[in-house]
């Protein structure tokens, strides 16, 4: 697969806790550059981001990220003003204690806060496949389709693990169609990306492509104009 198609499904990624308003620019450069489907990044930084990109890229965020722990309603205010802050896309980490105690009515109804806080813009939602059963993980497939989410994903990257092929494969297959799969945590390589995409995945999650991508730019020599 060609690294430009598989960089169109990336959401190029910088979540890291101490990173600059100078990094997220840079972030975005090469998001812009390397025709990224969107940067993910804190939600401090997306009002500046947004300014910085224009309509040039799409700027996700993070919501309730990354324990999902917080209430809905605080989710439901972060989410609302993170669309008001200029965000085109919402990655909400779901209540896992509630999954683990069957409060499925509950799980839904964080994500439905969710949904109604971002009509019009893309959600995402992360359910830590690292922390659940086999089990858990088929019912949340149903779960976020049912809540009108856009897209189920794997993993914050921040918790025991991140994406597997065993979870993608699992996900695709009980996911309606109506519902993509983002693949998020531990991409670290083109065969990785390819593999996640192969098995379903619609978007990945990941800094590395660019960075592969900016490696083959050296060894070439120049600038490739053609990303």
């Amino acid at each position: 697969m060609d690294i430009k198609d598989i960089l169109k499904k990336c959401d190029h990624t910088l979540l890291r806790v101490d990173c600059t308003s100078g990094e997220i620019r840079a972030l975005c450069d090469q998001g812009i550059k390397y025709n990224c489907a969107s940067v993910c990044i804190p939600p401090c930084h997306v009002a500046g981001a947004k300014r910085y990109v224009g309509d040039r890229l799409k700027i996700c965020t993070v919501i309730g990220f990354p324990n999902g722990y917080m209430t809905s309603a605080a989710k439901a205010f972060e989410a609302a003003d993170a669309v008001k802050n200029g965000a085109d896309e919402i990655d909400m980490v779901i209540n896992v204690s509630m999954v683990k105690d069957g409060c499925w009515e509950d799980v839904a109804n964080d994500i439905r806060a969710v949904r109604e806080a971002t009509r019009g813009k893309i959600l995402k939602v992360i359910i830590e496949c690292c922390l659940l059963t086999e089990e858990e993980k088929i019912h949340l497939c149903k779960t976020v389709a049912d809540c009108g989410a856009d897209y189920i994903k794997t993993s914050t990257g921040f918790s025991k693990g991140g994406a597997t092929r065993e979870d993608v494969a699992l996900m695709r297959k009980n996911s309606p169609a109506s519902l993509k799969v983002k693949a998020a945590g531990g991409i670290s390589s083109l065969q990785d990306a390819e593999d996640f995409i192969a098995l379903g995945a619609d978007r990945l999650g990941t800094s590395r492509i660019v960075k592969l991508a900016m490696e083959q730019e050296k060894l070439d020599g120049a600038p490739n104009e053609n990303y």
